[in-house]
């Protein structure tokens, strides 16, 4: 949400959102009033394809589809506000496709939990971008000395009985790309057996600059 303060200095923005989140970003925090009147927003809905355009309504030539994910809303919304908010609407994943046809990405950028209802989605794809947050549940009990465990937070470990290395190890078609991950997931040090297991495993890690072509 930081982004949208830090950018809208340089220029109007439109913004892709469920209205839940918008609700949450605009009414919850005064904070936010400063960009109401340069945000041009758009409802995203779960299971609806739509085409990404500009501020202007230029279209991109890409069209994305949301889907939506077991996540909850964030840890600062309470309870009695996320009672009044749609469940289906806390976390999207994003499916994306040129308009005219071509290769197709998806995006989960947190998983709570693998579901049936969107692993076609995955194992359909050309490119998959997935939450790499936590290499194990515990993994910020263990270093900060308490806390909540990675699938508390919403993240899906990636090692372990139940995670995602073992759930989409059948994943063959596309190409696979752990991001989003913290600073204390020790996949990050290319000379470590986490690393290594990972790229055993056909996955890659993320890095700055990266750039996919489908």
């Amino acid at each position: 949400m930081l982004g949208l303060i830090l950018l809208r200095e340089s220029q109007p923005l439109r913004a892709y959102a469920t209205p839940s989140i918008r609700k949450i970003i605009m009414e919850s925090n005064i904070i936010f009033a400063m960009v109401r009147k340069q945000i041009l927003w758009d409802d995203v809905v779960p299971g609806r394809e739509f085409e990404l355009a500009s501020v202007s309504g230029m279209k991109s030539g890409i069209r994305c589809l949301p889907f939506a994910l077991s996540g909850n809303y964030p840890y600062y919304v309470s309870s009695e506000q996320a009672s009044c908010l749609a469940p289906d609407e806390a976390l999207l994943g994003l499916k994306l496709r040129p308009a005219s046809g071509g290769g197709t990405l998806v995006y989960i950028p947190g998983a709570p939990s693998m579901e049936e209802s969107w692993l076609e989605h995955l194992e359909n794809c050309d490119l998959l971008l997935f939450d790499g947050t936590f290499w194990t549940d515990d993994e910020l009990i263990r270093i900060q000395g308490g806390g909540r465990t990675a699938r508390q937070m919403g993240h899906l470990p990636l090692s372990g009985p139940g995670g995602s290395l073992e759930r989409l190890a059948g994943l063959k078609r596309p190409r696979k790309i752990y991001i989003h991950v913290n600073n204390t997931n020790p996949i990050l040090d290319e000379d470590s057996a986490e690393y290594q297991q990972v790229r055993q495993a056909g996955w890659e890690v993320a890095q700055d600059g990266m750039e996919f072509e489908l």
